[in-house]
This record gives structure tokens, sequence and C-alpha cells, in this order.
């Protein structure tokens, strides 16, 4: 098992030769291959290896209880110089698929990746040149009685309270939009931009690129023009959009249902006033955006205040609206409050966002659980922007980082320390992440990793960080039990086995159902949901195999396969963060 698309040149790169559904009975020469020598050939020249080695056997031969695997692993790493390749078993000929190694080995695939908002764009028309052939749609949810004119959810027959809603992002395999879903992939798409900007040209293949603005940046902002449209006069932000049941048509562009929006809430709108809030200070960077980032700053401002007048809410969602519930805890909502006051501590020199982060920032959930972040890294990544904030009260500043070194070195470090010898695929979760969505908490894994490298000061402990949170990619890229590339119909990007179906309204079912015998398969680059050991649904023997095999790489309703494979633009940002990290 090796990353399909490849390894940087000074990348530690490890291949894991694996015995798969291993016994405690079985003969020792069945897993004599995790024993075995194996070598680097060059594809171009296969007849002269540039590197050979024995594996090392992990953990003794013992089997891993997470996957049910012998695990043995050859150490490549000395082979830095860019070109194409493969491992090699000497003594049986076996081969790995091949892969790259370059500088730039994943930019195609950060391109592919992002590109997935792209196609889960409502009311906007997928159209060549910027959509493939094979994927083309009209625009959806334009007509009568739809986004343009949406209802509210409460009253429906009431034609004085319809709303244009147009535009944003598909949350998921369904069409539904939701505003409290989609503020951490805000967020950390955003954040992917400000910590790396170079590497987010302006060529993606979208609509506007060429117009001189990083195509990441193009891609934000038109889900926050539908953000604008869900925000009331008052300030207040309507919680989520959607239908009233399953019935999708072929193509969202022929779905003719009529859509309805929900009420206001407290959730939605420290969210909106959070993201707002964080594009305003990304977007006033560029004169052709500096009134956009003044008309976003004083909408968060609107929101924050609506929501400092009004109580916490968190049963603003009935459900009517199919499906998921859009509400959000007190503590996930204080992270949106301290996010919001972050970033609008960057716009106004105001001591009242100094005194709610001081106040305030304890009760999220980086700090009242460590492990709540891996489902809170925006807020990690707001919190250490403010960190390096000229403006902050340095002894707040002192607090945050004695508190972040606690967090990191003291209550997470041990436990990161110990991840090669937990997990021989080199990517360890506890038993309990591997819930719906476990590939979302794969990439945060990867991305505390990558922050803990940033913060230490020790070099060898920050190089070995960054080799975990390469491991996490690798993983998503193929190093895990299956060798399968969590991502879509990666084939022309350099994957040989990738995820070749996913749960999805539009590219789920027909002549998009699988990308290897279906006439068109899935658009690439969506990360599919991952494996789930809380499956509930009808397929067969899931719940008795090991943790990391509870997957199907199968899109079928009646498999209830949306807890399996199902995309979410909640689970690609966390990948996309990770990607442009490393």
């Amino acid at each position: 098992m090796i990353d399909q698309f490849g390894y940087r040149p000074g990348d530690q790169k490890v291949a894991v030769i694996q015995q798969a559904n291993a016994t405690e009975e079985d003969d020792p020469n069945l897993y004599q291959h995790l024993n075995d020598t194996f070598q680097v050939i060059d594809v171009e020249a296969p007849d002269a290896p540039v590197y050979t080695a024995s594996a090392e056997i992990w953990a003794d031969g013992k089997i891993h209880d997470q996957s049910g695997d012998r695990v043995a692993w050859f150490d490549f790493s000395t082979v830095q110089t860019p070109g194409n390749y493969a491992i090699q078993n000497t003594r049986t000929g076996e081969t790995s698929a091949q892969f790259a190694i370059a500088p730039d080995v994943y930019q195609n695939v950060l391109k592919t990746a992002t590109r997935m908002y792209y196609y889960q764009r409502s009311g906007f028309e997928k159209a060549p040149p910027y959509a493939d052939p094979r994927w083309t749609d009209r625009a959806a949810f334009l007509g009568p009685g739809q986004d343009p004119e949406a209802r509210f959810v409460d009253d429906k027959d009431n034609a004085a309270l319809a709303r244009d809603m147009r535009g944003g992002w598909f949350d998921a395999g369904d069409t539904n939009k939701y505003v409290t879903f989609a503020a951490q992939p805000l967020h950390l798409l955003l954040s992917a931009y400000s910590q790396n900007p170079d590497r987010w040209p302006d060529d993606f293949n979208i609509p506007e690129s060429n117009n001189g603005i990083p195509d990441l940046l193009d891609e934000v902002r038109y889900e926050l023009d539908w953000f604008q449209r869900m925000q009331d006069d008052d300030g207040g932000v309507f919680i989520k959009l959607g239908t009233l049941d399953h019935n999708a048509a072929s193509t969202p562009g022929r779905d003719r249902r009529p859509r309805f929006y929900g009420p206001k809430c407290s959730s939605s709108t420290i969210d909106l006033a959070s993201t707002f809030a964080h594009a305003a200070v990304v977007f006033r960077d560029f004169p052709e955006l500096q009134s956009v980032a003044a008309t976003l700053e004083q909408r968060s401002l609107q929101a924050w205040d609506w929501f400092n007048r009004h109580p916490i809410q968190t049963e603003c969602d009935s459900q009517e609206i199919k499906a998921g519930d859009a509400d959000r805890d007190p503590a996930v909502q204080m992270g949106g409050a301290i996010l919001a006051a972050v970033y609008l501590s960057q716009l106004r020199d105001d001591p009242q966002f100094h005194t709610y982060i001081r106040d305030h920032y304890s009760e999220t959930r980086p700090f009242d659980d460590s492990m709540g972040v891996l489902y809170a890294s925006s807020v990690v990544d707001g919190l250490m922007t403010y960190l390096q904030s000229a403006n902050a009260p340095a002894d707040l500043k002192a607090q945050m980082e004695a508190d972040f070194s606690t967090l990191f070195f003291d209550q997470l470090s041990p436990f990161f320390n110990d991840i090669v010898n937990l997990d021989p695929y080199r990517a360890y979760m506890p038993d309990g992440q591997y819930h719906w969505g476990s590939n979302a908490v794969k990439s945060n894994f990867g991305n505390i990793n990558q922050a803990i490298s940033a913060a230490t000061n020790d070099t060898s402990a920050a190089q070995m960080y960054t080799n975990q949170a390469l491991g996490y990619l690798h993983y998503l890229h193929g190093v895990n039990p299956l060798g399968i590339v969590y991502l879509t119909n990666m084939y022309d990007v350099g994957a040989e086995y990738s995820a070749n179906e996913m749960f999805h309204a539009w590219l789920g079912d027909g002549i998009y159902k699988n990308a290897q015998t279906s006439r068109s398969g899935p658009a690439p680059g969506y990360v599919t949901g991952g494996p789930n050991n809380d499956y509930t649904g009808p397929a067969e023997g899931i719940a008795e195999r090991p943790i990391m095999r509870a997957y199907l790489d199968r899109s079928d309703s009646e498999l209830y396969m949306w807890e399996i494979t199902e995309p979410s633009i909640t689970y690609q940002a966390p990948y996309i963060r990770l990607l442009s990290r490393l």
C-alpha cells in the first residue's frame, strides 16, 4: 500500500506491506512476504532498481485489531529523485501501484478536490468548458416556488414571506443548503488560503478563473453570496433551505420540487457573523474585493449584535425540511462566537471583542474537551491566528499560549506520540472516531498534528508531527486496509484504485453510478464518508468486520450508503485544508 498519487522528494516515504484478514493460526509461511526484500523501481527503467531493503515487521507480527491485518513497513525515504516509481517484491515480483515523486505531486489532486465545490453549486449551470461533458447540468432550483421565491416552512401559503435564496452549495449528497453546516468548511478554506496563499492560483477552470482573484476565494464568495440572502434585515439568519421529501430528480437541474426555508436561529446567525468577518479579513487585501469586504464586515456586525441580543437556541430546526438537524449545541455556538470576535477584532479596534474572547474562549470545544479539537479545527485555526495578532492584549495571549501548550503538549502530545505503534497504517484513530464521516476526522487528525508541528520550537518534534500529518494524508490516498483512495473517480489524476461510487442524489446513480462500469461515473475528487462502525443498514457482514474495513464501495440507497459513502462539503474542507498544508 502506497500513496497512489505519490510523495514530495524530502518527505518520509513508507510502504505498508499487508497480510490481510490474518488469524492467529496462520502458518508463518503464509506471511513470509512480510519478511521479504523490496525494491523501488523506476517504471521507465524497471530492470535497474534504485533502492533495495528488507521490510520491518510491525509489532513482531501482531494482528492489528482495527484492521485484522499483519503488517510490515518498507521505508524508502532516501529515494528523492523526481520520477515515476513502483515498489516490487524481489521474491515474488508483485508490484504496488505506480506513484510519482515530485515537489508538486499533489497540485492536481488539490485542484480536483477543490472543484468539488463547483459541482456542488446550486442555481448555477454546469457546462463546458468548466464542467466536463460527463457532468453537465442546467442551473438548479430556479423555477416557480423554488429558491428565488422560497417559502417559510412554518407558513407555507404566505406569499408575502417568500424570499430570494438562490445560490450556495448543496451540502452533501442531497440538495439542501445549511448555514450551520457550511460555516466550518468556509473557515477551513479561508485558513487554507491565508496560511498558504501560493498554493492557490487563479486557474482551477471555474467560471471565475483568470479574474485576478485566487479561485478558492471565488468559490468561497459564491457560498457567502448565498449567506447574504439568508440574512434578514434585523441581522438574524435563517438556518436552512431545502425540500420536504427525498424524491430527487435524475439531476438537480430537472428537480421541480418547491423549496422552503427554516427560521432564524442563534446558531446560524453567529456562524454568518464569524464567516463574514473572516472573509472580510482575507478579502480586504485585494483591491477588487475591498467593497465586498466592507459589506461583509457590516453584515457580520449586524449578526453579532443580533446574536448577543437573543438567547442561545438549540431547537430551531424541526427537520420538516429533509434532512439533517441543523441545530448546534451551545459549545459549538460559542466556538462560532469566539471566531466572530477573533476576526472582528482584526477589523475593528473595539475592546468588546477582546473582552469576549477573554471571558469565553475556554468554553469552546478544544478546551472543554481535548478530543473535541478534532471537531473544532476551525476554532483552533482562529485562536492561533489571534495569538499572532498585534492588537491582542499581552496578558490574554500569554494565558492562551499556556492553555494551548497544555492542550497540545500535555493532553494531546502523549497520545499523538504513539501513533505509529498504535496503527501500522500510520494514521491512528480511536475506535469511537470511526463513525459517520470518519474520513473528515482522519483529515482533522492530520491538521492537528500539523498545528502541533507549527507550535513547537523543537525541530525534531516538529518533523515527527509533520510525518504523522502526512500519514493521515497517505491513508486517504490509499495507505489503508482496503488500499482505496477515498476520493471518487481519481483515475485520471493518478489513482489505481479510487472510490468508484458515492451516495449522491445526482452523481451517485444511473449513468453516474460507478466510475468503472457506468457511462460517466461520479465526478472526480469527492471525499466519501469513510468506514463507519456505527452503520445501521442492511448490508451483511459490515458489523462483523474490523473497524477500518467497515466500508462498502457502493451507492445504493437500500443499503443506507448515506452512512458510508455520502460526501459532504464538511468532509471536503478538512481534507483540502490538510492537503494544502502539505
